[in-house]
Order: structure tokens, then C-alpha cells, then sequence
């Protein structure tokens, strides 16, 4: 599903590189999961798949489902079914939840929705991430605690159905009990999409206990230098990045 060959990034109009010569495939229905210190690029990476325009690809490409993603803009990334998770998702102010979910969903199908189906649907989402049916008229992320954005971010995956899923430390300001609710209902999309690939960038093991990964991949100095399965995820947390 997702192919990165040889891949070198810098910050746009800088020359240092963030990412060197990293390398990444990951199949149809797998999950992966990139570890490593603060400043190592694991974030960069996830805004690099999807296009983030402060960010430049100056060498290797990308592919997703055989499409090179090296010239494509952000949103014709989205429209392939790609969706980033981002760490401190973005308000948008004068954007209802519903006005933004109905439009990604028509622009991601080409088709106008049955608006019936697309409200039970939003509905029956927000029953599963134990989210109150009024967020659906707020603005987008307006006045939205931290876990109440990540909660936000994966009633987006419900609604708009993507194909890979990146979530960029999901666990990030989540208390035990809403990270749990996050994992299930990603779980579930899981479990009911079973094609659907993810890649999880975390610091902790705790949310690979809860979304189990095939791989396990640990990032230093802007490239992969380990892989191995969950028992690497567990090490890592007892020896450091340096073992």
C-alpha cells in the first residue's frame, strides 16, 4: 500500500536534511509503528506522506498504491485515502463538524450523500466514542480539549473511510480512559476495514498494547536503524534508544 524508497527531506529553503535515506513498506492490512527520540523526525515523516508544504522531498519517492506522491498536494493525497491523525490537530473557526464531514465525504466519493444515512452514521460514531451529539454543530476543534480534538480525528476516520491511517502520538494529552476509547473504536474501523494499513508514531509502548502492531520500527537521526516486532517496542522502553 505504501512505498518509501530512499527518501531525503529538509525544512523548505534550508539545506539541512531531517530525513536521510530512509526506507518503509508497509502491505494491505498491516500496522506499523515508528519509535525514537524527540527530534529524530518521526513526525516529519507522517507530514511528509501527506504533503506538508513547509517540508521539501529532495531526493527517493512515494508511493501509495503504485500512485507517486511526490508531486501530488495535500488534499489530492486525501482524496487516495490517506488520513493523518495529527498531534495538536488545527481549529477551524466558521466550519461546523457537520459542514466539514459532509464536504470531505463528497469530495472524497465525487457523489452527494444521502443525508439520512451520513446522520445516523455521524450519530451512532459519536455514541461509540462517548461524544456528545452537540460537538456535531461546533466549529471544528473550536474550544475542544486535547482529548476531545483526538476524539474529533477519529470520527473523521469513521466518516470519511480512509485506506491508511497515520496517527502522529495519538496518545498525546489523552487520559487512560479516553485513549482506550480512541484504540477501541480505531479497533473497531480495524476490524470491519480489514485492508485498511495504519502506521502509529508514538514515544510509549502503552497504545501499542491496545493496537497491536505487525512491526515494530525505531527511528534515530532522521532514518530507520531498527525493526523487529512488539518485544522491540518493550525493550526499547527498558534500555533507551541507544542499546
Amino acid at each position: 500500500m505504501l512505498s518509501i524508497k530512499n527518501i531525503n527531506v529538509s525544512l523548505k529553503n534550508e539545506d539541512k536534511k531531517i530525513i536521510k535515506d530512509l526506507s518503509l513498506e508497509i502491505n494491505d492490512g498491516e500496522t506499523h509503528a515508528i519509535m525514537g527520540p524527540n527530534g529524530t523526525g518521526k513526525s516529519t515523516l507522517a507530514k511528509v506522506i501527506m504533503g506538508h508544504y513547509l517540508f521539501t522531498l529532495t531526493g527517493g519517492e512515494i508511493f501509495f498504491n503504485k500512485t507517486k506522491l511526490n508531486d501530488l498536494t495535500t488534499d489530492e493525497r486525501a482524496k487516495l485515502g490517506i488520513f493523518l491523525a495529527m498531534q495538536d490537530p488545527t481549529v477551524i473557526d466558521g466550519v461546523t463538524n457537520s459542514e466539514f464531514l459532509k464536504t470531505s465525504s463528497e469530495e472524497i466519493t465525487g457523489k452527494h450523500i444521502d443525508y439520512f444515512k451520513f446522520i445516523t452514521e455521524v450519530n451512532n460514531s459519536l455514541k461509540d466514542l462517548e461524544f456528545s451529539k452537540d460537538m456535531i454543530h461546533r466549529h471544528v476543534n473550536a474550544g475542544f480539549s486535547g482529548g476531545e480534538k483526538k476524539k474529533n480525528e477519529v470520527l473523521q476516520i469513521k466518516i470519511l473511510k480512509p485506506k491508511l491511517i497515520i496517527l502522529d502520538e495519538l496518545d498525546s494529552g489523552l487520559d487512560v480512559d479516553s485513549l482506550k476509547i480512541v484504540c477501541e473504536n480505531i479497533n473497531k474501523y480495524k476490524n470491519e476495514n480489514p485492508d485498511t494499513s495504519i502506521l502509529i508514531i508514538t514515544h510509549y509502548p502503552r497504545i501499542l498494547e491496545m493496537i497491536k502492531p505487525d512491526y515494530v520500527h525505531v527511528m534515530k537521526n532522521g532514518t530507520i536503524v531498527k525493526t523487529g516486532d512488539i518485544s522491540l517496542a518493550t525493550l526499547t522502553e527498558k534500555v533507551g534508544y541507544n542499546e
